[in-house]
């Protein structure tokens, strides 16, 4: 999945603000994204049983954090994210709605995914929000994609000016998204000794930043398991294909070897310009940035791929 797609709903936002609601025109007049608060409701897939329902959100720059709420008038909030281990982008076809969002997260050290959309027919209203919600940010009669693309761009602008108290010379590039995202079979060190065909599992693969997360299904809240992905002057590299003496599942044959300091991984692709796509991003990853060369562990562990290494 090419994190370029959906950039389209960016596109057609900055097109009628433009030229229909001609935004622009007025200098000094304060853009949506600028705000230091918002606040409103989104549609929130739940982790156990995949149902979305409405939630209120309210996200706060002074504080860096987003926050969640399950009802209006709740003063504890369910979730508290800090946006400086956000990685949002937007997910139509894989939250299953246009107006879909994704936000991955750390929480308790750890990936965790949270999908969102909103439709103005199934969220609340700004009426409905206590006094301390009631800001102008809350623009819940916008359209769904208007609205959306509102969160996006906030949520980047507060992670952008947070970014800036660590790195005062650095570019809005910094803040990014999701390199990659799709399906791959794996299969740990344990496929070469084995011969075994049966090793290779098919997973929802997300590539954020140096991380390889895999998921057993694609909407799943925590993933299974993830791999660092250093630079190669501290061992770390991708190639096409296998080792001598590993076997793919006969299916998907299209292989690519990833090599860490201790160990190799295997994945097969479905198609030779898929696995030429993750091989380009993984050799990407793998000599990016002069600065990242002297990072040789990963921030939440050394080389954590559990399931990979005892499926």
């Amino acid at each position: 999945m090419s994190p370029a797609a959906p950039l389209v709903q960016l596109e057609e936002q900055w097109v009628k603000a433009k030229y229909e609601r001609q935004e622009f025109m007025d200098p000094t007049k304060k853009q949506s994204y600028q705000e230091k608060m918002k606040a409103g409701w989104l549609m929130k897939m739940g982790r156990e049983n995949g149902f979305f329902l409405s939630r209120k959100f309210m996200l706060v720059e002074e504080e860096g954090t987003l926050k969640y709420y399950s009802t209006a008038d709740a003063k504890k909030p369910k979730g508290v994210i800090n946006v400086e281990t956000m990685n949002t982008t937007f997910q139509p076809k894989k939250v299953g709605h246009p107006n879909g969002l994704q936000i991955t997260y750390l929480k308790d050290h750890h990936p965790c995914n949270l999908c969102l959309y909103h439709d103005e027919g199934k969220v609340g209203s700004a009426t409905s929000l206590p006094a301390i919600f009631l800001v102008p940010t809350v623009k819940c009669a916008l359209p769904s994609l208007q609205e959306i693309v509102d969160w996006f761009n906030t949520i980047r602008a507060v992670q952008f000016e947070w970014f800036k108290l660590a790195f005062p010379t650095a570019t809005d590039q910094k803040v990014g998204n999701f390199l990659k995202e799709g399906f791959m079979k794996k299969a740990g060190p344990k496929a070469r000794c084995f011969h075994c065909t049966k090793r290779f599992k098919k997973c929802w693969f997300t590539l954020n930043k140096r991380q390889l997360l895999y998921f057993i299904d694609s909407l799943d809240a925590f993933p299974k398991g993830e791999l660092f992905l250093g630079h190669v002057e501290n061992g770390y590299s991708a190639s096409l294909g296998f080792l001598t003496g590993t076997q793919s599942n006969g299916t998907w044959t299209y292989g690519i070897t990833l090599k860490t300091p201790k160990c190799c991984f295997f994945f097969t692709c479905e198609s030779e310009g898929d696995q030429q796509d993750w091989l380009d991003h993984f050799s990407a990853v793998n000599t990016i940035s002069p600065q990242d060369r002297a990072c040789k562990h990963p921030p939440l562990s050394a080389c954590l791929f559990p399931s990979l290494s005892h499926s």
